[in-house]
């Protein structure tokens, strides 16, 4: 054992002379314990709610968009093998996308209407508990039989507000009627509800609908048309470079912009939020650190005498500054190591019991999202000891400067 270790271990064994020592150095631990404590829980929310929105934009957004600029896509078949044979490419799906309105005999919302071919690889949305949404619209009928319009899959916002149910008819609305530009009339559609979906999100619950893409197509009078491309691909965190390959490959007036681009605003607020968060709570482990410093200033002053003997016995002060440094890192690992597993116990309940509630039409949760990530707790961890050894630095070198002849005469 080293001598610094020694001496240092046998320090913080030792009961202090004056019990306001110990009460300062109990506060430090505990203020770096609730510190961090409350950093991990709070990253750990924020990394949850970033985490649970990319989750369920992505499912349903796509990951990459392609589109041609100031028209449709005519050549669906082509286009859709070029983006398909590009490595890393699950799927191209064609879609049309436009605003209605719909109404029902108890009341009118808007709407955006997204017309997919249910014969390829849709969104991972669910029409009830587990009917996929590509199945639903493939048993919506693109005729109306019996009197009855084609399918329509409405989100569940969509439905309370138009009061209606599954078979229900509902009247959609187009501005893209027929007609020229001088006296184009509205197309005004019966259809019947296919299905009643539900994301989670109110954004997405309250504003999309869903047909199928030949009925699209003869409503808005787009044969063999679609508005763009939806693009999936096996590595989300690729899509900016696929986007780009995409465009290489089918060339100009396709544009592609991936799911970082369409989503960039609210994805870097949340990063800013994290960040702020970290800087704003970072605050009580400086504070904790404040109260490491107390406790070793005055600790050196009641150990003047000693700190004079062991100068007189050989110690360098370079041992005199380690002896306190350590005593101070110990205090400060103490309190993370408490933290910590404080934070991971109260992270562990909030996943499993969720007992805090979240308004539904505020938040696109109900629930407050968990999501503890290993590099988030090593940096909170590594910036708390750094705090505290920063803290131990000024004591340290007050005890080292100290003349033992001055400290035996008067300690």
């Amino acid at each position: 054992m080293s001598f610094t270790w020694f001496v240092g271990t046998r320090y913080l064994r030792a009961p202090q002379k004056q019990a306001f020592i110990s009460l300062i150095t109990f506060l430090a631990t505990a203020g770096i314990a609730v510190g961090v404590m409350a950093l991990i829980v709070v990253i750990a929310v924020m990394t949850g709610f970033e985490s649970e929105l990319q989750n369920r934009i992505l499912g349903i957004e796509s990951h990459v968009l392609v589109m041609r600029y100031g028209e449709s896509v005519a050549d669906i078949e082509s286009t859709v093998a070029k983006i398909e044979s590009i490595d890393g490419v699950l799927s191209a799906t064609p879609f049309i996308y436009t605003q209605v309105m719909l109404r029902s005999p108890h009341g009118v919302t808007g709407a955006v209407l997204k017309a997919l071919d249910p014969s390829r690889p849709g969104p991972p949305i669910y029409v009830g508990k587990d009917i996929p949404l590509t199945d639903a619209l493939s048993d919506a009928a693109p005729d109306a039989p019996a009197g009855k319009g084609p399918g329509l899959v409405i989100g569940r916002v969509t439905a309370e507000r138009l009061k209606v149910a599954v078979g229900d008819p509902v009247y959609l609305i187009s501005p893209l009627g027929k007609g020229g530009a001088a006296n184009q009339m509205p197309t005004v559609e019966r259809f019947s509800v296919a299905g009643i979906f539900e994301t989670g999100m109110n954004e997405y619950d309250g504003a999309m609908s869903f047909v199928r893409l030949d009925v699209a197509q003869r409503m808005l009078q787009m044969p063999g048309q679609a508005s763009g491309l939806e693009v999936r691909i096996a590595d989300i965190y690729q899509a900016k470079q696929i986007a780009e390959a995409i465009v290489a490959r089918i060339g100009f007036p396709f544009w592609a912009r991936d799911w970082m681009q369409m989503n960039r605003n609210l994805f870097s607020m949340l990063r800013l939020q994290k960040t702020v968060m970290f800087i704003i709570l970072t605050l009580i482990v400086l504070v904790a650190a404040f109260n490491i410093a107390s406790a070793l200033i005055m600790m050196v002053m009641e150990k003047t005498r000693d700190i004079a003997i062991l100068k007189t016995i050989g110690a360098t002060n370079r041992h005199i500054r380690r002896i306190f440094v350590f005593k101070g890192l110990v205090i400060g690992c103490l309190g993370t190591a408490i933290g910590g597993v404080l934070g991971f116990i109260l992270c562990s309940i909030l996943k499993k019991y969720p007992f805090i509630k979240l308004p539904g039409d505020v938040y696109f949760l109900t629930t407050l999202p968990v999501s503890l990530q290993f590099f988030d707790v090593l940096t909170i961890g590594l910036s708390t000891v750094v705090i505290c050894f920063l803290a131990t630095l000024y004591p340290a070198a007050s005890a080292s400067a100290l003349d033992p002849v001055e400290g035996i005469r008067y300690g």
